[in-house]
Formats: C-alpha cells, sequence, structure tokens
C-alpha cells in the first residue's frame, strides 16, 4: 500500500462538493481539505462545487492549469452515487485543460461505518442499541443500495440492527423508520457536513438520540485519501 510520501509526485486532487447555501457546509468542507492536505504534504489539494460556490469546478481546473498542474484526480465529495456522480460532475469534465482521472464516490466504506459508530458513541448511544441509519435520499436505486450496504455496514460494526432511512425523496423517511424500531432506537446522520437535511434529520428524531455527521473525522480524510489512492496508483 502506498504512503503519503510515495505519492510526492501525485496528479494534484480536486475534490467536488455539492454546495450549499448553509455556511456551516463550506467551513466543513474547507476543513476536510486541509486535513487531506495535511495527510498528502505533496499533492496540490483543491476545493471545487457543483452549485451555490464558487470556484466551480471548470474555474478550479483552470487555476490548476495555470498554477503548473498536468494531472488531476478529481473526486466527488458524495457518500453515494447518483445523478451528481454520474451526470453532472463527468459533465464538467469535458475538454478540461489538464488531464483528469475521475474517482468513485466516498461510501459505502468500512471505515465510514466505524466512524458512525464513533458519532453515535459520542452522542451517548448505548451498545447494542438499535439504529435508524438517515441518509439525504435520491430517485437513483443505486444510491438505496449504497445506503443499504452502509447500514450493513455499521450493524456489523455495533452488532444491532440498523434500519436505513432518508430525509428526502423516497421512503422510508425518518419517522416512519423510527415508529417501526424499537423504543430507544438512536439515529445515525449519515451526511458529510452540516446543512437544512442533517437538521431536518434531528427535528424528526425528536427525543431519540441522535450521531453527528461524519465531517471532522479522521475517518472521513482517511477515506478520502484511500479514493486518491485508487486513482493514482491502481490500490487500496
Amino acid at each position: 500500500m502506498s504512503t503519503p510520501q510515495e505519492l510526492a509526485a501525485g496528479p494534484a486532487l480536486l475534490a467536488v462538493a455539492h454546495g450549499s447555501a448553509d455556511p456551516r457546509a463550506a467551513q466543513a468542507n474547507t476543513r476536510l481539505l486541509r486535513q487531506v492536505a495535511t495527510t498528502l504534504p505533496a499533492v496540490t489539494v483543491r476545493l471545487a462545487y457543483l452549485d451555490h460556490l464558487a470556484p466551480s469546478v471548470p474555474e478550479a481546473l483552470a487555476a490548476l492549469a495555470v498554477a503548473g498542474a498536468r494531472e488531476v484526480v478529481v473526486l466527488p465529495l458524495l457518500l453515494t452515487v447518483g445523478y451528481h456522480s454520474r451526470t453532472d460532475i463527468p459533465a464538467l469534465l469535458h475538454d478540461p485543460p489538464l488531464a483528469v482521472r475521475y474517482g468513485r464516490v466516498l461510501g459505502p466504506d468500512r471505515l465510514l461505518a466505524a466512524g458512525l459508530a464513533d458519532r453515535l458513541t459520542e452522542a451517548g448511544v448505548a451498545p447494542r442499541t438499535s439504529v435508524v441509519l438517515a441518509a439525504a435520499g435520491a430517485s437513483d436505486p443505486d444510491a438505496a443500495r449504497d445506503v443499504a450496504v452502509m447500514a450493513d455496514l455499521l450493524a456489523a460494526v455495533r452488532a444491532a440492527p440498523v434500519t436505513p432511512a432518508y430525509a428526502s425523496a423516497i421512503p422510508p423517511t425518518v419517522p416512519e423508520a423510527l415508529a417501526a424500531a424499537e423504543a430507544d432506537a438512536a439515529v445515525s446522520r449519515y451526511f458529510l457536513a452540516p446543512g437544512r437535511l442533517p437538521d431536518r434529520v434531528v427535528l424528526q428524531a425528536g427525543p431519540r438520540l441522535v450521531g453527528q455527521p461524519l465531517i471532522d473525522h479522521p475517518a472521513l480524510v482517511r477515506v478520502v485519501v484511500n479514493r486518491y489512492r485508487e486513482v493514482w496508483t491502481g490500490s487500496a
């Protein structure tokens, strides 16, 4: 397995976030990329957005080219596959000013399951307590599949039942999943950063214990670095 030092001659890394009008999300993404840059000190690390914020993906690619980069690994800062990862981002990579390699989304991943388990522990959730895994929700069936796999990974880490649910788009909703769950079931927020939908989940959870999103957890940094490594070296 390659170490950050062995990746010294690797291409730049451009992480692409969805973007949010909530300033907490931008601050969280900036912190994440700083942590990634610290882990990959010889790699140029940049952040771009699909919506709401600058720079856009074309702007960030152009800036990297001007700075002398010849190749870049573009990673979607997304937890599941879907329209953004399959269509929106690739559409922005046609005829770029430098060579581009495109990586895969961050989830599902065992490291993220460990991070979500830690967030539940931090929230005071007792071991073996059943959990509702609350994700954003998307119409793409593969996105729901990714969430289901993530629920299985979290269940394995915690040795307790985990039920997928969604804050928008598709059923079951978080309230529906909680209504069918055990009385002391907790809620794991399967989100990268704070924002409108993660806040909605807290309201939907009512008095239940709720874990924080994944941002600022070391596991998330490791997953981003691993996705970069997969593209550049061909190994996880």
